[in-house]
């Protein structure tokens, strides 16, 4: 006899009376807080309504091809592949990631993509998709042109016997264009629209220790709080680490945590109205946590520091990290804005004798980049020495730009270039950061 599998599934009323609404609404909006279910929900509907639909093939798109594959393939347990178990089996659809699906109304196809690219377009052109099921959708690529990956994906939906869109996404700014070109508008149009807004208390499979945990994660107030955990649509403005800047002795420390694994440095070159900054960073073991260590303000402006100069500046840093922390830092990320200086630091390195990797910085949006500070904070897995003044006085100053929604201000009124240092030190280990940190024994 062969055994199933059951997925457990425990839907709020508020759910429940969406995923009816899927049933036969062509456009399926679902906001909200993180953990609220929005996600699961759509897989849900677009899984249902995969099995009626008489087109054969279908798009299910995320920022980028792995988190579509992760976060509506598999998704802990309750994404398409779980759901079509046993008739089921990934493959390639072209240049494209594909789970060829069996149901009840014959053989689809549900091509994986991501949208959060200027050219993602490309990846879905000349194809027709029925259905098209998306996370995570205010990140995909948005533009006013031929690029724009939603505009792109609609087109190619018009030829389709039952057209149904399933999105989902956590609130952003008031007039991001996810609102005033879709959501809103949609429903001011009077489209056939289901829309419904969810929080995380709204999801009954969450528990309370899992909630307790959830919220540590986030500093109360905060931007990434109102929209990930209330839920609310609200514009970032105002400092963006307000509780540093009232409380800096929180998380300023006289000593380095015991656990360091190793010791990493971003260097960011100064511009026409900065310094170049190094600043060197422990990574703490099972990316744990990060502690600055040190930070290093060069006194010249950009045009008034040679490259001579720049490369013993460096290689003079690099030496005291080591004699200060008996430990020589095993990488360097690099502002990638100055290639040439990059070469030359470099070289400078390997005639000095340090074995040092130096790389580019990871592209990682400045967003993303203070979210995982804040996170880290937050759970009290982010310290500074107390000698790093630079550090301290730029986190407690750095605040938003009014004018540019979720941009920090980038005007020379504040030390942007060692925030930037500091941060291009550990980015590209965000991933292993956003892990929930291991209990103490």
């Amino acid at each position: 006899m062969k055994k199933k599998k059951t997925i457990p599934w425990n839907f709020s009323d508020k759910q429940k009376e969406y995923l009816e609404g899927c049933r036969t609404a062509t456009y399926n909006f679902a906001e909200g807080a993180v953990r609220s279910g929005k996600t699961v929900c759509n897989i849900l509907a677009f899984a249902r309504a995969l099995e009626e639909t008489p087109d054969k093939l279908h798009l299910a798109t995320g920022v980028t091809i792995a988190a579509a594959k992760l976060n509506l393939g598999d998704c802990n347990g309750f994404g398409l592949e779980h759901l079509f178990r046993g008739r089921c089996r990934w493959g390639r659809y072209h240049d494209n990631p594909a789970l060829y699906v069996e149901t009840k109304s014959g053989s689809k196809t549900v091509i994986f993509a991501g949208g959060g690219k200027a050219d993602s377009y490309k990846r879905i052109r000349g194809n027709s998709y029925g259905l098209w099921l998306a996370t995570e959708v205010n990140k995909h690529h948005l533009a006013d042109d031929d690029t724009c990956f939603l505009q792109e994906a609609f087109n190619r939906q018009l030829a389709a016997k039952r057209r149904q869109v399933f999105w989902d996404f956590n609130p952003d700014y008031p007039k991001h264009p996810i609102y005033t070109r879709y959501v809103d508008k949609f429903r001011s149009d009077g489209l056939n629209v289901n829309y419904m807004h969810f929080t995380i208390f709204d999801n009954p499979s969450v528990g309370e220790d899992q909630l307790k945990s959830i919220l540590r994660q986030y500093q109360e107030g905060s931007v990434w709080y109102r929209r990930w955990i209330l839920g609310e649509r609200c514009a970032a403005e105002g400092l963006i680490f307000p509780e540093f800047t009232e409380h800096p002795e929180r998380w300023t420390v006289d000593e380095p945590p015991k656990d360091i694994a190793f010791v990493t440095v971003g260097c960011d070159y100064g511009g026409t109205l900065s310094r170049t900054v190094f600043t060197a960073v422990g990574i703490r073991e099972n990316y744990q946590g990060v502690c600055v260590l040190a930070c290093k303000r060069l006194a010249q402006g950009k045009g008034k520091i040679t490259p001579d100069e720049l490369e013993r500046e460096f290689v003079q840093f690099i030496f005291e990290i080591e004699r200060r922390f008996q430990r020589r830092p095993r990488y360097a990320f690099m502002d990638s804005e100055g290639q040439y200086l990059t070469n030359g630091i470099r070289s400078a390195c390997a005639r000095a004798g340090l074995s040092v990797a130096i790389c580019d910085c990871k592209k990682v949006t400045i967003t993303d980049r203070i979210a995982c500070k804040m996170r880290l904070m937050s759970e009290g897995r982010w310290s500074v020495l107390s000698d790093c003044k630079h550090v301290i006085a730029s986190t407690a100053e750095l605040v938003w730009d009014v004018n540019n929604p979720d941009r920090r201000l980038d005007n020379g009124t504040t030390d942007v270039d060692t925030a930037d240092a500091e941060e291009y030190a550990w980015s590209c280990w965000i991933k292993q950061f956003s892990a929930p940190p291991k209990e103490k024994r």
